[in-house]
């Protein structure tokens, strides 16, 4: 009877914990935007490409079960976790590597390129989370600039590749345009590049819109790297978990650059993800309030003449150079924070998509903002 009781009370103890950590974030974050606590409270924060319908209950009840068992090391658990992805992707877990979200990942070959010495390759603007450690280590980087439709180059990266090139990035979808190559283009790609060197492709928003993975090609392939999350459609931004996909021989050389591989993520993370991977009616709940929250922006852009690009995202690109103010101000003057730009002196912003009402707000605070002198 003691040890019920006992395990009933971490679990209210933990709940409480959760309530108490979301509460005091809400409040830090508030008290960090200045000047942006307006009469209806919280902020609209649409900056990081967040899920703003996670993490799914399945993941929830498997992190608080976990949390009493979080004294012992997650051995069992990884090794679960790596299966349960392969299952997902037609894998093995010794095609697995997991780590704290993809961004640790994508340090960890970049630090694995950067020990051979010489060049990466990727486009620009995408994701660079990952550049910053690059040039550190001494590691240099082309950027290639996207087509006028603001899709990745295939073309131009492949062409860009000389003896020293040492990697080449990919994100596609890519952020932050939201756009897609390809299945067939994008497998003569590979093919193309993965004969000279390494192509590590970032495949974060595949779920989306079920966009192409070049998941498939791995087995047979020592030079092909794919970085997943289960930080968007999954909803599990902060607890960091991700993992990439590749040949075992890469595996383990990507291992090598670990002090400790698989530990990244940690036991109740892991557990949370084991909890929410076979929960597709989450998943589809996400990606169809994703369209619908989407819809809603997509006409107000229209409403107003702002020129955008279909998104296979959970944000959209934009450009505001015929809207009449600054975006930004109006948007944080209705206390919703994220949009920004990733070009120099360009006038394309990226915002995240966050729920129908957030969305509904966003569009009536551009709306309000046009209209006022």
């Amino acid at each position: 009877m003691e040890r019920r009781q006992l395990i009933k009370h971490s679990a209210f103890a933990v709940a409480a914990f959760a309530f108490s950590k979301d509460l005091f974030a809400t409040q830090a974050e508030r008290g960090m935007q200045k000047g942006f606590e307006g009469s209806n409270g919280g902020i609209i924060k649409l900056s990081s490409n967040e899920n703003p319908h996670g993490p799914a209950e399945s993941a929830k009840k498997a992190m608080i079960d976990a949390v009493i068992i979080s004294n012992r090391y997650q051995f069992d658990t990884n090794a679960q976790l790596r299966e349960a992805i392969g299952k997902l992707t037609g894998h093995n877990k010794d095609n697995i590597l997991l780590g704290a979200g993809s961004s640790e990942l994508l340090g960890v070959v970049t630090s694995w390129t950067a020990y051979k010495k010489g060049n990466i390759v990727a486009s620009e603007p995408t994701f660079k989370v990952w550049l910053p450690a690059a040039r550190k280590l001494g590691l240099p980087t082309k950027l290639v600039p996207l087509t006028s439709t603001k899709h990745n180059d295939l073309n131009a990266l492949a062409n860009n590749i000389d003896a020293d090139t040492k990697m080449v990035y990919l994100c596609n979808p890519n952020n932050p345009t939201g756009t897609v190559s390809p299945k067939t283009e994008l497998e003569a790609f590979v093919k193309t590049v993965t004969a000279k060197t390494i192509l590590l492709m970032d495949e974060a928003y595949t779920d989306y819109y079920d966009s192409p993975s070049m998941a498939h090609m791995v087995n047979e392939n020592p030079n092909l790297i794919i970085a997943k999350t289960f930080s968007k459609t999954y909803g599990m931004a902060g607890a960091r978990v991700g993992y990439v996909l590749a040949h075992p021989d890469t595996i383990k050389e990507l291992s090598s650059f670990m002090a400790w591989a698989n530990a990244g993520p940690s036991a109740v993370s892991m557990k949370g993800a084991l909890g929410v991977i076979n929960d597709q009616a989450f998943v589809d709940y996400v990606k169809v309030e994703n369209i619908k929250a989407k819809a809603i922006l997509y006409k107000g852009f229209n409403d107003l003449g702002i020129k955008y690009i279909e998104s296979f995202t959970s944000f959209v690109y934009f450009d505001t150079k015929t809207y009449p103010k600054n975006v930004p101000a109006v948007l944080q003057a209705n206390n919703i924070i994220g949009a920004r730009s990733f070009e120099d002196n360009s006038t394309w912003l990226r915002i995240s998509i966050g729920t129908v009402q957030e969305m509904t707000k966003v569009v009536e605070a551009l709306k309000a903002g046009a209209t006022k002198s």
